[in-house]
């Protein structure tokens, strides 16, 4: 392993779950651009998936391809990391970007039912351990493999759409600490922590709330999609001797 930094990404494969959503498809333009193929994991809609793919910029190692799996079913996220094995014969680079919210005040502590909270935490904190778990042995094999957990400053303030969410990010916060000493030195583990991002992640949130949030952040706007996305290429090309670390882009609301 090279901890060198890189400006290509030729000849490197990048598996993305959530790869149709704001932060997921912000990334692969990035990452595509550089050289990478380009493989999305998405829980439905192959066919559009697909078709945002085929949008990219070709490179030379091949189309880049949708695949179908929910990550909360681990048979199905190793069904896709076969797939990924016979179609692309490689996995350098993964991003965990597919997440799931719903908004409920802090103190409805009613409002946020056992089935809510399941949910969240299936997807958000199990859902990329067991994506970690099925590509694991893809991202070991070429020595240099790069793991990149989007996760949220509700991990580390307890402010955000919801307790268990923030809970949630907190266990991925974890797992990229856990993680980067375990599978180390022949795989690199980070996590990108976004404030309020402009996107539909959240229910609910429109221009209201954001304007609002924007004048209480210290650079006096919301967080972009490519704002978490360039941190992501970072990671992969300027930040190679990183190891563990949460990067946080917000902006400086979290202050």
């Amino acid at each position: 392993m090279s901890f060198e930094p890189v400006s290509k990404l030729d000849g490197h494969v990048a598996v993305i779950t959530g790869g149709k959503g704001a932060i997921g498809w912000a990334t692969a333009k990035r990452l595509a651009a550089l050289g990478a193929r380009i493989v999305s994991i998405d829980r439905s809609e192959p066919e559009k998936v697909q078709a945002l793919l085929d949008t990219l910029p070709k490179v030379a190692s091949g189309a880049h391809f949708a695949l179908t799996a929910s990550i909360s079913d681990s048979a199905a996220l190793n069904a896709a990391a076969d797939a990924v094995k016979q179609r692309a014969g490689r996995c350098d680079i993964l991003v965990n970007s597919a997440g799931f919210t719903k908004p409920v005040a802090a103190n409805d502590l009613e409002g946020l039912t056992d089935e809510l909270f399941d949910a969240v935490m299936q997807t958000n904190l199990r859902g990329v351990f067991a994506t970690i778990r099925a590509f694991t042995p893809l991202l070991k094999a070429n020595g240099d493999g790069l793991i990149v957990n989007v996760s949220s400053i509700a991990g580390f303030t307890g402010a955000g759409s919801n307790l268990a969410y923030a809970a949630s990010k907190a266990g991925v916060d974890v797992l990229t600490k856990g993680l980067a000493k375990a599978l180390a030195p022949h795989i690199r583990v980070l996590a990108v922590s976004p404030g309020v991002v402009d996107s539909s992640f959240v229910p609910g949130r429109g221009a209201d709330f954001n304007e609002k949030a924007a004048a209480t952040i210290p650079l006096k706007r919301i967080g972009h999609v490519d704002d978490t996305a360039s941190t992501i290429e970072a990671c992969a090309t300027t930040l190679r001797f990183a190891t563990g670390s949460r990067f946080v882009v917000d902006g400086g609301r979290s202050l």
